[in-house]
């Protein structure tokens, strides 16, 4: 008899991989029909000198950040009713 416990995380794992996996899908194909800009956003910043390159992509982390915390909001609050 398999553990209530295995089972949901087993069920996690299954959710968790096609999250990332509709996740890779949609930077794919943003990045191909240029409709996400991740990456690409004002505010990031990006130096390119003689013999070095820096990027950092500060506002695409914030909005990153901002859009998970939504969606997770929204799952929480939804669970809850």
């Amino acid at each position: 008899m398999a553990s209530p416990l295995g089972y949901q995380l087993g069920k996690l794992a299954v959710i968790t991989g096609v999250a990332l996996v509709v996740a890779g899908l949609l930077l794919m194909a943003g990045a191909r029909l240029g409709f996400l800009h991740l990456g690409r956003l004002p505010g990031d910043i990006a130096y390119k000198g003689k013999n070095v390159s820096f990027y950092f992509p500060i506002v695409t982390c914030l909005v990153l950040s901002a859009i998970v915390t939504v969606v997770l909001w929204l799952l929480s609050y939804f669970r809850k009713l």
